[in-house]
């Protein structure tokens, strides 16, 4: 361990004050968690803008900013190729998965299975979901952990035991507004402390010119060479971290696709991915790997400011503290690292909940009331937070918190990906095919490490063969192939299941999705959003009544569906609620709902409503 990095008692109020304030940030969201849907999905309620945010900071998460600093550091602005291959998937997610997923109303990934295939399938899924998710929380915590190593000298496991606590709490309480809140504030912190990082770092060693002329020309490189060094090539970064890595994010990981349906429609949630991508993800590339370029800048120009025998995944925190100067701004800084881990943390604890408590404990535990599931939901979330913590002892076996990560996305997220992807875009893809793809994929998986030089080497793309870690970059492609070969072979020889059996579950028939969705014929005739006052009603029937006129400014009928929120746009959609038109009247101007409404959505007497037509 390298020697712990000095700080004051000051440098530790500003860390503890920052946790302290999450901690009171996110459990005041408990209030908005009245039902399962509301703590899972927080009511499908937020506006794009606001799910972005959360997005971002899910997606950087704190183990980006050590584990792209240590590659950024040894290879250089090649380093940033890992985190820009969300491009390449986001049409396939935006206009497939996403529509698939909101309209066909699945609560957990594995419920789509079910739907698509069968029960079985759903155990196959419920299985590799939990595993991917939980080893995702443990990397998260391992980060923290690392992260404060150097800064504390305590034993690393100690700093997990107290970091997982402090992650716990508010998720157990907050459920997922408290996550998207949370993460607001976070998302922000985190890219304004990365660009300081950067700022400082030319700075410290003379300005940009000097910085730019410290660094080789192949550290310059925007993308790595073809297929070397063994360790950091481009083709291996394609497989490992685009296939499996950002595929399996987009696709696969449960807690992103609850920031998705926790927007208000569909097309909120498109735009929420398309900004994430064009704009905020750009700069997250810089603000994650600009520590390493910066480290290697300063063991150039002062050599002797830096410390030699500093570890890979401790790059990002030895730079941050040798550039800021004052424990203040390196107290935010580490803050903002910390933040990146609660805004991924947070959300995968929150995911495990939602696949346990609708794809394990309903089916056993049937006929309760929502509050009974929202208490078992909480009592999850300590759990999860808990296995995560233990599962670190794991992925510290490896050298560098990268590699841990490269391990767990190329054995982790094949199978899913695969019987996902298949599932969605291949209609011909059954039951036994899924079952293939599980299992039949998963033991040439487990063949294929037994036996690199024999089923993994066809693959290599000229790679150099490591016998510690034989072709840790290529796994993953071995993995995808045969997962993909599997249900592919058995999709084939099988029968085509039914129409019936797919419908509304395929990017082929996506208007069934739709009609799923409203329960009815989807009213696509364009209308504009109207600003009404609002009065309660005595009825429990989940329907709310507008005027003659009003209605048909919205080109609304009887029965679609309709979104009403507080007409303050900055709240982003925390004080709003779906329902359904009623029977009109005649007072222009006014609406009436009933008094489940109004407490669920916490609505302001005097505080003027907007609504627009959904479908």
């Amino acid at each position: 361990m390298d020697a712990a990095i000095q700080t004051s008692s000051f440098f530790w109020v500003i860390i503890f004050g920052y946790f302290a304030l999450v901690l009171g940030f996110g459990s005041f969201f408990a209030r908005y968690n009245k039902t399962t849907q509301d703590f899972f999905f927080s009511g499908r309620r937020f506006s794009w803008w606001l799910v972005t945010m959360s997005i971002v900071a899910t997606g950087v998460g704190s183990h980006s900013f050590l584990k792209y600093s240590a590659k950024a550091y040894e290879h250089g602005f090649s380093s940033t190729m890992t985190y820009m291959n969300d491009w390449f998937f986001m049409p396939l997610f935006l206009f497939g998965w996403l529509p698939i997923v909101y309209y066909t109303k699945i609560r957990s990934i594995p419920d789509y299975f079910e739907k698509r295939f069968n029960p079985g399938v759903r155990i196959l899924a419920t299985i590799a979901i939990l595993g991917y998710m939980i080893g995702y929380i443990a990397i998260g915590f391992l980060t923290m952990g690392k992260t404060l190593e150097p800064l504390l000298g305590l034993d690393l496991y100690a700093i997990i035991f107290i970091v997982a606590i402090i992650s716990g709490v508010y998720i157990t309480f907050g459920g997922q507004t408290a996550v998207i809140f949370t993460d607001l504030a976070q998302g922000f912190i985190l890219i304004f402390s990365g660009i300081i990082v950067f700022i400082m770092g030319v700075n410290f060693v003379g300005g940009f010119d000097i910085f730019w002329s410290a660094l080789s020309p192949e550290f310059k490189l925007p993308l790595a060479h073809f297929n070397h060094p063994a360790n950091f090539n481009f083709v291996g970064i394609f497989w490992q971290d685009g296939i499996a890595g950002s595929v399996g994010f987009l696709f696969m990981n449960q807690g992103l696709i609850m920031r998705f349906m926790a927007c208000k429609s569909v097309h909120e949630g498109r735009k929420a991915a398309a900004f994430n991508v064009l704009v905020l993800l750009p700069i997250s590339t810089v603000v994650v790997s600009n520590a390493g370029w910066v480290g290697k800048a300063i063991s150039v120009v002062t050599p002797e400011a830096w410390n030699t025998s500093t570890k890979l995944d401790h790059v990002f925190t030895q730079v941050a503290y040798l550039i800021t100067g004052s424990e203040v701004v390196f107290a935010f800084v580490i803050a903002a690292v910390a933040a990146a881990l609660m805004s991924t943390v947070d959300t995968l604890i929150n995911a495990v909940a939602a696949v346990v408590i609708n794809d394990v404990y309903k089916p056993l535990v049937k006929n309760k009331k929502d509050k009974h599931y929202l208490k078992v939901a909480m009592l999850v979330s300590a759990g999860a937070t808990i296995v995560g913590a233990v599962s670190t002892i794991f992925f510290n076996n490896f050298p560098t918190l990268y590699e841990a990560h490269g391990f767990f996305h190329s054995t982790m997220t094949p199978p899913l990906v695969v019987a996902i992807f298949l599932g969605i875009f291949w209609r011909r893809y059954n039951t036994p095919a899924a079952v293939a793809t599980f299992l039949g994929g998963a033991l040439l998986m487990v063949i294929g490490s037994k036996y690199p030089e024999i089923f993994i080497s066809p693959f290599d793309h000229g790679i150099e063969f490591n016998p510690d870690r034989p072709y840790s970059y290529i796994r993953a492609l071995y993995n995808t192939f045969v997962c993909a070969g599997s249900g592919v072979v058995v999709g084939l020889l099988t029968s085509v299941p039914s129409e019936e059996k797919t419908e509304g579950l395929t990017i082929w028939s996506l208007n069934k999705a739709r009609e799923y969705f409203k329960g009815g014929t989807p009213n696509d005739r364009p209308g504009k959003i109207v600003t009404v006052d609002w009065s309660l009603k005595d009825s429990e029937e989940d329907v709310v009544n507008f005027s003659i006129n009003d209605m048909e400014v919205m080109s609304a009928d009887v029965g679609d569906l309709v979104y009403v929120s507080d007409n303050r746009k900055w709240l982003g959609g925390l004080k709003s609620f779906h329902s359904v038109f009623g029977e009109p009247h005649n007072e222009d101007g006014k609406v009436y709902i009933n008094k489940n409404h109004a407490d669920s959505a916490m609505l302001d007497e005097r505080q003027k409503l907007c609504a627009e037509k959904e479908l």
